[in-house]
């Protein structure tokens, strides 16, 4: 199985919307764009839901038949790891391996002492295609990466293993992530990562590293714009070499997780995708659900009203909710409406609040974000919230749509689309 250059990681708290997700990689299909759709979910959010991996799948099938999609299409088991790997090896058919929590944990010296001798050969102020200045690689400068990567790796090694033993070689597709560590990783330990990933023999056709800023979910980025944009481009040429001296697969490519709604840096990244002749997938889970919200408050009446609770819910329920997201959300309490103000709202106001439009004056991210990790007190309404998304299906789907194609898909791939006979960086 090979991943397309472009692909698009559509979560789906709920599996309700896989129709109007494809439908806007359809519509970039007709502006002559190939973007495969990948579905994901991961073990967090199913148990959360209520749903199994299977649900997934079949979300993406009655969508892929309902609109008669011939392309490629893909079931991500995001973030799993060997404790719940097995849920997912019948339905999925792309496996997004966490091992973020490894990352830091000293290998064995052995190990290492191998690694390093083994890649000695890059020590030099070595030249890369694509990077205006060399990258100083010295035996410390490896030992050190080794020491803080190599265990994490071996782990998605073992990972790798007990899915190819299930589902044989290259039946699957493999991301390999450490993008929720404490620090980003610079394109030498990328470099070096890669080296491990190749020697452990996974065919990682996507890297998720941890980029410098705030990946918080469902909101645009924040950091330095231009430092970002120095070092992904630098990725773009790390990840190019890798591909040549390590045996990786060429269609390797960068992964951005909580990529959804970071618009600052869609033009920087859209830009160096052109000039690299590089491909990327964008993982945008929790915009859905979030539109969904949008939906069922433009609906008004019954839409309305459960929207309303969900956010008195989620105030009431603020710690329990944001506690397992601490660390890629930023909520300042005191920007936060109370219910009381809320219930006042109408429908416009509603969704003008939560939608990701930073020119209305009453956008607010801390609500946003707040409703982003809320998805668990949906769920406990059951029926009354899935009943309105089948009632409501209209509007929803409309919303789903747009913002997956004119807030994601259009900026990142489609208005920087390479002109006929232009020159391309020779990535290989």
């Amino acid at each position: 199985m090979i991943l397309g250059k472009y692909s698009f990681g559509i979560g789906d708290r709920f599996c309700h919307q896989g129709k109007a997700q494809l439908s806007a990689v359809i519509k970039a299909k007709e502006q002559g764009l190939d973007v495969t759709p990948v579905w994901n979910k991961s073990h967090r959010e199913h148990t959360i839901i209520g749903t199994v991996p299977d649900d997934t799948r079949k979300e993406a099938l009655d969508a892929v038949a309902a609109l008669n999609w011939s392309g490629p299409y893909f079931v991500d088991a995001d973030h799993i790891g060997l404790g719940n790997v097995e849920e997912f090896l019948e339905s999925s058919n792309f496996f997004t391996l966490d091992v973020a929590d490894f990352v830091g944990e000293t290998a064995d010296k052995a190990d290492v002492d191998y690694f390093v001798e083994r890649h000695k050969k890059y020590i030099a102020a070595l030249a890369v295609e694509g990077i205006a200045e060399p990258l100083n690689i010295t035996e410390d400068r490896i030992r050190g990466i080794a020491q803080k990567s190599l265990l994490a790796v071996r782990q998605a090694g073992k990972i790798y293993r007990h899915i190819e033993a299930a589902k044989g070689a290259g039946n699957f597709i493999t991301e390999v992530s450490m993008d929720e560590t404490d620090e980003p990783q610079t394109p030498v330990e990328l470099l070096f990562v890669l080296a491990a990933i190749a020697d452990e023999g996974i065919p990682a056709q996507t890297i998720a590293p941890k980029f410098t800023g705030r990946f918080n979910k469902g909101v645009d980025y924040v950091g330095d714009v231009a430092g970002f944009t120095k070092e992904f481009e630098e990725d773009l040429a790390v990840v190019a070499l890798a591909t040549r001296e390590f045996g990786l697969p060429e269609n390797l490519k960068l992964s951005i997780h909580s990529g959804s709604d970071k618009f600052s840096i869609y033009g920087p990244i859209a830009r160096a995708l052109k000039k690299f002749d590089a491909g990327l997938h964008v993982k945008t889970a929790g915009t859905t659900w979030l539109e969904e919200l949008i939906g069922l408050a433009m609906a008004g009446a019954g839409g309305l009203s459960i929207a309303k609770d969900v956010y008195t819910q989620a105030l009431l329920r603020f710690g329990e909710l944001c506690g397992p997201y601490a660390t890629v959300i930023d909520i300042d309490t005191a920007m936060l409406p109370t219910a009381e103000q809320v219930d006042e709202w109408d429908g416009h106001t509603f969704a003008s609040a939560l939608r990701h439009d930073q020119s209305c004056e009453q956008y607010n991210l801390h609500l946003r974000q707040l409703l982003h990790v809320g998805y668990k007190v949906a769920a406990e309404m059951g029926t009354r919230f899935t009943n309105a998304l089948r009632k409501y299906e209209g509007v929803i789907a409309e919303n789903v749509a747009e913002n997956i194609y004119d807030r994601h898909i259009k900026p990142l791939f489609i208005e920087h689309l390479p002109t006929s006979g232009q020159r391309k960086f020779q990535s290989r």
